[in-house]
């Protein structure tokens, strides 16, 4: 307590700045003159000491601002150097530790908004610098020491996405001893992942390792599935979020359904199923898989023609016709979103006449042929004819590195992803041609040179290039091909009996309604973007909402993985503690001039 009144005490004395100028070795005083801006802020109201540093934010920097504190009773500080969403609060911490309140510090950004943008204009530079830590000065005078507060964490955590990474993230969480909901919108957990037949670089069942995973999850006794759930709220403040979520009517009762099958034995409709990317076919009643978990049927009512069989089979009187969507509140403390990726649809330019030519198919479509539980039991053949092709092409970066609004690369999954492929081809069809058109080879990762040489090495051609244009042999139903070899120096023309297009990584179409809902930010591609691509690789600009996996950019199941246990540790810390600091700089009103018009109460989230 006494520490405390002494803080105050300094806060409501006149006040006694520092200045402290950092040049960040040339990041800064390559081209500003910072010795200049530390005399120059001598003169400025209040300040009764002015330095500069080479690295203010290093172990030196930090104590010699403590000892100047100590030294020249100081009771406010300025801080010239980089972004404070770096540094801000390195540098609060430090006040702290010299007896003053952390809210009587003031930061001026003189990297990003001075010595970045006035490269080439050095005694301007210097000269605006100077200015926003006069501003800086003028603001700091007038701070006032603020008091903070602790508040308990609600000992569970939301996770959003049952891919991979979600289901690593509430395993981690789970173990930790804390509740978790993890919620899917589709009637599974498993993601793109449980699509998949092998995972590069090492060939390995996908499903072979992610089915434990998926069981685990649903038998956990901290784990509660919310399956066919979607987000539709978040209300509330790091360690007390509301979130309330919608379960979609599925018509069956998910509690008693056990999974026997009998009800998509008898029914009578047949429509394309969505998991084998419309090869297979499915009822009105459905499992999405056979490792679907939870393990139950789900009613497609859009199809469902009230026939009524379904009824007559169920022995556990499983059918609801009367369901409805249900809202629900969740008393969360962490939120990890892990909501995946979409698939870019070639139809968006369509340069190669998906869906116009049967022959060509997605590398997606390609891989539930290749499954030996997807619709052909593991036979690649050609959708004009049921045939087996025997020369088949792949073009990479399909609705990528574009000039468009996807200049991006999918992180070297989209080559490895066709690699692989084509490896699988080549060894069960060692007759096979096989042609990848690629622009560049991005296959970084443990393993994956690998791969790719051992594609070179087993007679997998490589052409550089995107083919320029594709057309159908009527008759044949084959597919000719015109593109440029630019290794070569040749125009040449290619006849396939298959063509796939391996399609990129895009986010998902409602990201920016789940981003609305979640106060976090996206990037100009338009997947969630970090607090910071270094020291806060999986959090966001809003406490307690962490990303993982492919929402946050495209990559690979490893890195998704990684990220999910990271995002595991980081949200289970504040869970642990019980509670968290809040911040002083919280509104108030002013109580001459309020009229207790009470909007700001129905407008405050928290």
């Amino acid at each position: 307590m006494a520490a405390k009144e002494k803080k105050a005490d300094k806060a409501s004395e006149e006040p006694r700045t520092g200045v402290f100028v950092c040049k960040c070795g040339l990041n800064i005083g390559g081209v500003v003159d910072c010795d200049k801006v530390a005399e120059a802020a001598k003169g400025f109201p209040n300040v009764v000491h002015a330095q500069a540093n080479k690295y203010t934010c290093s172990d030196t920097g930090q104590e010699d601002i403590i000892k100047k504190i100590k030294e020249k009773n100081l009771n406010r500080v300025v801080v010239a150097s980089c972004s404070p969403r770096l540094h801000e609060p390195t540098f609060r911490r430090t006040v702290e530790a010299g007896g003053l309140n952390q809210y009587q510090f003031e930061m001026a950004n003189i990297r990003e908004h001075c010595s970045w943008v006035h490269t080439r204009e050095p005694e301007l530079a210097t000269e605006k610098a100077a200015d926003q830590v006069k501003m800086a000065v003028a603001k700091a005078n007038l701070l006032e020491a603020l008091p903070t507060s602790k508040v308990p964490v609600t000992k569970a955590a939301l996770v959003l996405g049952g891919g991979v990474a979600g289901i690593q993230s509430a395993l981690d969480i789970a173990n930790m001893g804390f509740k978790v909901y993890l919620v899917e919108r589709n009637p599974s957990i498993g993601g793109i992942m449980a699509q998949l037949d092998k995972t590069f670089p090492t060939l390995d069942c996908s499903i072979c390792i992610e089915g434990p995973m998926m069981s685990d999850a649903g038998k956990h006794k901290n784990i509660e599935l919310l399956t066919y759930h979607e987000l539709r709220k978040v209300d509330g403040f790091v360690g007390n979020f509301k979130a309330t979520v919608e379960r979609k009517a599925r018509y069956v009762d998910e509690n008693e359904c056990n999974g026997c099958g009998l009800c998509f034995e008898v029914c009578p409709i047949v429509v394309p199923n969505e998991f084998d990317e419309g090869f297979g076919p499915r009822g009105a009643i459905y499992r999405e898989f056979p490792q679907a978990v939870p393990n139950t049927a789900t009613m497609d009512k859009e199809h469902c023609i009230d026939c009524g069989l379904c009824e007559l089979v169920c022995e556990k009187n499983c059918i609801l016709r009367e369901d409805e969507p249900t809202e629900r509140v969740l008393d969360v403390g962490m939120i990890v979103v892990s909501t995946g990726y979409d698939i870019y649809d070639p139809t968006e330019k369509n340069d190669y006449h998906y869906r116009d030519y049967p022959n060509v198919i997605t590398a997606l479509e390609l891989e539930r042929l290749m499954n030996a539980s997807g619709p052909t039991q593991g036979h690649v053949i050609r959708p004009s004819d049921g045939e087996e092709p025997t020369r088949i092409g792949f073009a990479l970066c399909i609705g990528t590195r574009d000039r468009g609004d996807k200049s991006y690369c999918s992180g070297g999954v989209c080559c490895t992803y066709t690699i692989k492929l084509a490896a699988m081809l080549k060894e069960k069809h060692p007759e096979w041609d096989i042609i990848i058109y690629y622009i560049d080879i991005r296959s970084i990762g443990k393993g994956f040179e690998e791969l790719y040489t051992r594609a070179r090495q087993q007679g997998i051609k490589f052409i550089r290039g995107k083919p320029a244009d594709i057309r159908e042999d009527k008759k044949t139903k084959n597919l000719i091909l015109t593109g440029e070899n630019t290794l070569a120096g040749t125009v040449d023309q290619t006849e396939l009996e298959l063509f796939v297009l391996s399609t990129g990584m895009v986010p998902k179409k409602d990201a920016h309604q789940l981003a609305q809902i979640l106060n976090i930010s996206r990037t100009g591609d338009g997947f969630f973007m970090e607090k910071h691509p270094k020291l806060a690789p999986v959090d966001t600009p809003t406490d307690g909402v962490f990303i993982v996996g492919a929402c946050q950019g495209p990559k690979d199941i490893p890195v998704s993985v990684a990220q999910a246990r990271g995002a595991a540790a980081g949200a289970a810390i504040p869970m642990i503690a019980g509670e968290i600091t809040l911040g002083g700089d919280i509104a108030s009103p002013i109580d001459e001039r309020c009229i207790g018009c009470g909007i700001c109460v129905k407008k405050c989230p928290y």
